[in-house]
Order: C-alpha cells, then structure tokens, then sequence
C-alpha cells in the first residue's frame, strides 16, 4: 500500500521534474539550489552515544553490559531511565545553544532522533518525552533563524549495529516488519511538522544504513516510499536520503534525481578519515589532501549533496569513540588495532584550550580544507555541536577559540586544495 502511494505521488510530480541537473525550485523556506548549507548536528541531545556524554555513562565504565540508549533504559528502568534522561533533555541544549550557533554565521541544524521517539515498539525498554523538547526546539530554530533538519537516527532493529543506532549489535533491521514501522515513524514525523516548513525544511529518512548487511534494493525502495510519505502531506520539506558509505557519484547517480520524477531529494554523506588503521596513520597534510579529494566527487553528483556528518579530529582518540569502554587505533589500544600512531595525550579528553598547540595548528588547517571542499556542492553541518570531553569534536568551543573560522566564509589558510603543496608548518 506505501509502495503503491508512492508510486502515485512521484506520477503526480513528473510535471515537477526540471530539465537541470539539479532539482527544481520551489517554495522550500531555504534555496538549496543556490544557498550554502552551513550547520552543526545536536549530537547526544535525543539520541544517547556514550563517547558525547560519557557522564551518562560512566557507573558503567568498568563493565555491567551497558552500552547504547536500549542498555541505558534496560539496566535503569522506565522510572529512573526518564528521570535521568528527562533532565539531559532539559539542559543539554538550550535556547541559548540556538543563539550562539546562529551567530557564527550557521543556517542549520541537524537534530538526531531515533523512531522510539515516535513510534516505540512493543517491549522496547526506551523511554519517550523526547518530541516535547525537539517541538520547543523548532520554535527556538525559528527565533534564531536557523533551519532543522530531523535525522531519524536510529531505526527498529538498527540498520547499521552501531551505538548511535540505540541498539549496538546485529543489523536486524529488515527483518519482521521494522521496515514497515520505520516508514510508519517518518510518516509521523512528516504529519507533526508539515505546518512548520517555515523552520523544518528537511527530514532524513534514515542516518547511514550499513550495505554491508543490507538488501540495498530493499534500501532504495525504502528511501522511495519515504519520500512518498513525507509527500503526502508536506510539499514543501526536503528528502534527505544518506548514501550507506557506497560511492555518490557511480552508485547514486541516477537514483531519485530530478530525472526520476522525484524532488527536493538531498543525498547525505559522511565523511570521517579517522575509523581505519590507514586513516589515522595519515600525516596532517594527507588528511588535508583527502578532504580536498573528496571536492570533485561531491560536485559529481546529480541530486543537492551535503556533508552531513564531518569532524575536526584526525585521530580516533575521544573517549569512547568506538565504543563504551574500548580504546584508540592511533595509539594501539583498540583490539585489533595494527600499529601505533601517536599519543592520544590531550586528545583522548579535555578541552580545546588543554589541546597542544601542533594539534590546534593542524586542526585549523584541517577543518578550512574540508569547509572549502564541502561547499564546491551544497554545504555541510559539522558533528558535533558538543562534548563534554572530545575536544577535536566540539564546534562551539573550537569557534570560540579561533579554530574555526569567523566570519565562517573567512580563511585563514586559503587555496589549500588549490595545490598540491603542504601548507601546514611543520609537514
């Protein structure tokens, strides 16, 4: 019946369908085509990862099989699970987050939400309250002038095993009727905010799905029925379908573009140089070089393209990052880790101001590569707003301390991917 629907909206769309290779203009309250997306994601807010709030987490630092959001409520309990997480709702971020990012020149927010949010499944331990504080943060976005774009984060099943999916483990996504309860939570989502295009100009219908274990056909109906869901009552919100780590141009090329009968589609890519043995082994201008790679590849592709998911970190060191309780690849700590690569020292946590000044150095060229990079396409929103001890991630901190630039279109260090020569000293 989805399918079907869907298949009805994109026949009533082909009159929409322009002859560019981008989409079409419409009344969308933000100008993907022509405007640059500059924005931050609310990591950790509705969706717990224990490297962002490892406070959150840590009477479990020594083990007792918490791990993830579904752990976190399974071990506390309905009671004590909300109370607990009511109030890291309540203060995480405030209205005054809204203002501080709007006044470095940022237009986005990209908020994750995970469906239990929306649509909890029979014997979830998850617990629910999530959906007054985004509803309230829509209303800050709009006095701040911020756009939102919701990312469903973590679907039933988890299409990717991952933390960040609620439920670390198996890929059990397709199986059952998860599929179907995902579309459901879209479909929610769409209903609840299809009055507030004004602020919600994007809905992302499912962050990094895993093609490592997944149907990939199964994926690409998904992503049409999603589109099909949002459509059916909201005109003017865009689609944002996330590559599942499989090439944007020669995989996604062709796919859901304005050809297909389809609009306002977004394609979301992730880009991280941080999660193998040879990307940490790489030297501060490697990285450079690579994130000025990826500049061509993006201006490629034939649907609006974001980087949605990027960082300033050039090593794998954050507390936690891969994991509750689980170690580096940079410095060998990992199980399975091959090499070792540096000291995580300041890196693994702190602040930016306790950073090394070579760190400080290389993070700023790194992150003016990646802005000048990413926007040779639609934009990007950097992970994450936020941490509590992983200075490398931290955007309102890193701003505050010049490490990003200000005004945000600004460099310090210009043309790097302009030529092939190192400019960073010291490299």
């Amino acid at each position: 019946m989805v399918f079907i629907k869907a298949l009805t909206i994109v026949a009533a769309c082909l009159s929409l369908a322009d002859a560019t290779p981008l989409n079409k203009k419409r009344q969308l309250a933000f100008d993907y085509n022509d405007d640059k997306v500059r924005g931050v994601n609310l990591g950790g807010w509705f969706v717990l990862e224990p490297w962002i709030t490892p406070s959150i987490f840590d009477q479990w630092a020594n083990g007792g099989g918490v791990v993830d959001e579904y752990t976190y409520t399974q071990a506390l309990g309905p009671t004590e699970a909300f109370n607990r997480l009511n109030q890291h709702w309540a203060t995480w971020i405030t209205q005054d987050d809204f203002n501080e990012i709007a006044s470095y020149g940022l237009n986005h927010v990209r908020i994750p939400i995970g469906y239990w949010a929306v649509n909890p499944q029979p014997g979830d331990p998850y617990v629910q309250g999530q959906l007054t504080y985004l509803d309230q943060a829509i209303g800050w976005a709009r006095s701040a002038g911020l756009k939102v774009m919701i990312d469903l984060h973590g679907a039933p099943g988890s299409q990717n095993g991952f933390d960040n999916s609620g439920r670390y483990g198996a890929i059990d996504w397709q199986s059952g009727d998860n599929v179907a309860q995902t579309l459901t939570a879209i479909q929610d989502l769409a209903n609840r905010y299809a009055s507030q295009t004004d602020v919600v100009t994007a809905i992302e219908l499912l962050n990094e799905p895993g093609n490592w274990a997944l149907d990939m056909s199964q994926v690409k109906q998904f992503y049409y029925n999603g589109w099909g869901n949002v459509r059916s009552d909201n005109a003017y919100t865009a689609v944002v379908i996330h590559d599942a780590f499989l090439d944007i141009e020669s995989y996604w090329n062709g796919f859901m573009n304005s050809a297909s009968g389809v609009n306002d589609v977004i394609l979301d890519t992730h880009i991280y140089q941080i999660f193998s043995d040879g990307e940490v082994a790489m030297k501060p201008c490697e990285h450079v070089q690579t994130a000025c790679a990826a500049g061509p590849n993006l201006a490629g592709t034939d649907k609006w393209t974001i980087v949605g998911e990027w960082t300033g970190a050039q090593t794998d060191c954050a507390k936690w990052l891969n994991g509750l309780g689980k170690g580096a690849r940079y410095d060998g700590t990992l199980s399975g880790s091959t090499g070792y690569y540096g000291d995580c020292q300041s890196k693994y946590e702190g602040t930016v101001d306790g950073m090394l000044d070579v760190d400080k150095v290389n993070l700023a060229y790194y992150v003016e590569a990646q802005l000048d990079a990413y926007e040779q396409h639609s934009g990007w929103i950097f992970w994450a707003w936020k941490t509590e001890s992983a200075p490398e991630w931290h955007f309102q901190n890193l701003t505050r301390a010049g490490l990003i630039p200000q005004p945000i279109t600004s460099r310090k260090y210009a043309n790097q991917c302009q030529t092939s020569s190192c400019l960073i000293p010291g490299n």
